[in-house]
């Protein structure tokens, strides 16, 4: 079964927004600064207590997304999702943090996860995915693995999107074998602390740049808010790509879609299927 001109042209979208990020592009536009500008801030090497800061908070932040329950999201499969609800949420946590300053992201950044994964799970329900299925509550939690490229100089088989679902894959194994006996919510078993390791050591790679970020003048001068705004737009998009991917996977089969994506990953063009529209 081959992907139909509409679907393929999902993929490619899909492929566009997981393999080039824009959060710089973003950041960049918000700070007024040439996005090579910006990259080389984010890039430079985080002051230790702001190392720590992340450390502390992804970890939480990852724990406590995966012992929250997205069972109270209802509605029909077709519904469209809401993420501006979820951005104005971020935006009011981003804009508190940010008058308080980057102490309060050991506070802030759990909370302000947990709105971004329910985000996350309304993305996926819009796609067709079940929020009461423990397999999406894994994917959900993996899409804050994605999208966490610091340069061009990183391993593509590592940033790239199949890289990380691979990367990931014997862990989230794991983790679902393990919660079909225990429950998704006991994050305290040995497969979902390293699940959350996981996950938390690539989301820590983004966290690192939204606090390096804040500390930049022109980006701490527009606030906290605003940050965590495109912080959140970021992971929706990832999101987008991510759950627009597994719906085509449950249709055509995960290898099929797989190799269409690869091959637009290696710059060749996908061939056209005769008679197909």
């Amino acid at each position: 079964m081959q992907l139909t001109k509409t679907d393929l042209a999902i993929l490619d979208q899909a492929y566009t927004t997981l393999e080039n990020p824009s959060w710089w592009v973003q950041l960049s536009s918000a700070a007024g600064m040439p996005v090579e500008a910006l990259t080389r801030q984010l890039s430079k090497k985080a002051p230790e207590p702001v190392v720590n800061m992340v450390s502390q908070s992804t970890q939480k932040a990852i724990e406590f997304v995966m012992q929250s329950s997205i069972w109270s999201i209802q509605g029909q499969e077709k519904t469209p999702a809401s993420p501006g609800l979820h951005k104005a949420a971020a935006l009011t946590t981003g804009a508190v943090s940010g008058f308080f300053g980057l102490q309060t992201l050991v506070v802030e950044l759990p909370l302000t996860t947990g709105i971004m994964f329910r985000s996350i799970a309304d993305i996926a329900r819009a796609e067709g995915e079940s929020p009461q299925d423990p397999e999406t509550v894994m994917n959900c939690v993996q899409v804050f693995a994605m999208g966490s490229r610091v340069s061009g100089k990183d391993d593509a088989a590592e940033t790239s999107y199949y890289g990380v679902r691979v990367a990931l894959s014997k862990a989230v194994t794991d983790a679902l074998q393990y919660v079909a006996s225990h429950g998704v919510g006991k994050a305290s078993g040995p497969p979902l602390v390293r699940l959350v390791a996981a996950i938390a050591a690539r989301f820590g790679i983004v966290v690192t740049q939204k606090a390096m970020a804040q500390t930049i003048p022109v980006l701490g001068a527009v606030g906290g808010g605003l940050v965590n705004t495109i912080f959140i737009s970021h992971f929706q998009d990832m999101a987008r790509g991510h759950f627009a991917i597994r719906r085509l996977e449950r249709q055509y089969g995960p290898e099929v879609v797989k190799a269409a994506y690869l091959q637009l990953r290696s710059g060749e063009v996908v061939p056209k299927q005769p008679g197909i529209e």
